[in-house]
């Protein structure tokens, strides 16, 4: 059930359109994971958004520069704690599916809160915990801005599912989606996931 029924809109460096009921794909990164003179690039870009995500998203999958903190299998596995508290013990969000890159992650989720909590309660408590077990992770841990796109019909949801599982192996890491361990596709992981099918409502 939908705990906030009105559509909420914030803008920092990206616009982002929350509508209620339905299901938002959400990419952040560790912080410096793209250069610099990619992101003017990209910003000064003409290309529609989703062209300009597509090639930040390869980017990052190729892992030629920055941080790969994700990549530690005890970071991973905070990250991927903190994601599953905030749908089952904290009831924030409905999640669909998920992966953890080596430097950013990507959700699928329908969220029960404003969006904006869940990616600042995810981020921080996963930005604490890292600094505490490894003792010399960066400050700022993650990138501050967040991607996020709204599902307008179930049979777009079912796709980006597919690209979130599929992420390790476009970016060469497995063979098969279900071998990555940081994932939903992950046969024990699916355990954990209270929801798989889709209700958003066409538009």
């Amino acid at each position: 059930m939908l705990l906030y029924s009105h559509m909420t809109y914030y803008e920092r460096n990206l616009p982002h359109w929350h509508p209620p009921e339905r299901a938002i794909f959400i990419t952040w990164r560790l912080a410096g994971s793209l250069p610099l003179s990619l992101l003017t690039k990209l910003k000064n870009s003409r290309e529609p958004g989703n062209q300009k995500f597509a090639a930040a998203d390869a980017y990052l999958d190729a892992g030629a520069s920055g941080a790969h903190w994700l990549g530690n299998p005890e970071v991973a596995a905070i990250v991927q704690a903190c994601i599953l508290k905030g749908a089952q013990e904290l009831n924030m969000f409905d999640l669909f599916a998920y992966v953890i890159m080596p430097n950013h992650v990507h959700l699928l989720l329908e969220p029960k809160v404003p969006i904006q909590r869940i990616t600042k309660g995810i981020k921080g408590a996963s930005a604490h915990l890292t600094r505490q077990s490894t003792g010399n992770s960066p400050c700022p841990f993650w990138q501050d801005e967040s991607f996020d796109h709204w599902v307008r019909k179930p049979a777009q949801g079912e796709k980006i599912i597919r690209y979130i599982e599929n992420n390790p192996v476009k970016a060469r890491l497995v063979s098969n989606a279900s071998d990555w361990r940081w994932s939903s596709a992950f046969p024990v992981a699916q355990a954990f996931l209270p929801v798989r099918g889709l209700s958003a409502k066409e538009t």
